[in-house]
């Protein structure tokens, strides 16, 4: 069992644990950063209302650092036999900078393991209003222990700008959330980071069922570079909020076709992850 596997089922005991309503966006997304699962939102980490544990510590959040959350995944895309495991942490400083840190294995049948290491940081520029959106800018360097030759680098930084808004006003409450990336990654960093740099799309929307439950789907476009083009991937995913802490997340993933001759696709899987919101 390698490391990542046991950090995730470390943290699954401790969620199973929990008897703290109700968690929420953002999750920590697959590379450590306030989002949904492959996408960042406008919103920052850690800025949750919750109980605090005293006066001193509560005077000193408010003014500096909120209180963090993690946040794990698993992927498992039968198509190529990959499991993808991640765990990130992220927190937010003066309400407007997240900093954040994810740790990714991604295992393939008869190859060797790949790791991936990722540091983000994303600054709130516009406060969400009733009627403008929250909008924030963003980057995440990445490093991959894949070796792709001397043609492909083994680290990158992505940049990006991203507008979220919840919509209130309707019979069900509707997250809308939009941006655009700029990037090198070839299979988000993971298959290393091309020469070149392309700008990509990404979207989501959830619809909030209940307080405990929401739905949604969400997607990226592909990248695409000289001699490797991403696939567009989504995933339609359904959250339950189990109380203000913690989060489950249940999803199905495409991530492009896998025998495509024009894109780079890992197929079709199942997604799982739990997050905890301190």
């Amino acid at each position: 069992m390698n490391k990542a596997t046991m950090a995730f089922l470390l943290v699954l005991t401790v969620f199973l644990a929990a008897n703290s309503v109700n968690g929420g966006i953002p999750l920590n997304n697959l590379e450590g950063v306030g989002g949904v699962a492959f996408n960042p939102l406008a919103y920052t980490a850690g800025n949750k209302d919750q109980k605090n544990e005293g006066q001193s510590y509560e005077q000193w959040e408010k003014k500096f650092l909120a209180r963090p959350q993690i946040g794990a995944w698993y992927v498992h895309l039968g198509d190529v036999d990959i499991d993808w495991t991640t765990i990130g942490i992220a927190t937010t400083a003066f309400k407007r900078l997240e900093i954040s840190y994810g740790y990714e294995t991604i295992a393939i049948s008869g190859s060797k393991t790949i790791h991936k290491n990722n540091i983000g940081a994303k600054f709130l520029l516009v406060e969400e209003t009733e009627v403008i959106p929250a909008v924030s800018v963003g980057t995440v360097w990445k490093e991959t222990t894949f070796d792709g030759g001397s043609s492909v680098d083994d680290s990158g930084s992505d940049y990006y700008l991203v507008a979220t808004k919840m919509l209130t006003k309707l019979p069900k409450p509707v997250l809308l959330s939009g941006g655009i990336i700029s990037t090198k990654g070839r299979t988000l960093g993971v298959l290393g980071f091309d020469k070149d740099r392309d700008e990509a799309l990404f979207a989501n929307i959830d619809v909030c069922l209940s307080e405990q439950f929401a739905a949604g789907v969400e997607y990226r476009q592909g990248a695409k570079f000289d001699d490797f083009k991403n696939a567009n991937y989504w995933n339609a995913h359904l959250a339950w909020f189990v109380n203000k802490n913690l989060t489950f997340v249940a999803a199905y993933v495409n991530a492009g076709d896998e025998d495509s001759s024009s894109r780079v696709g890992l197929g079709d899987g199942i997604v799982l992850s739990a997050q905890y919101a301190f």
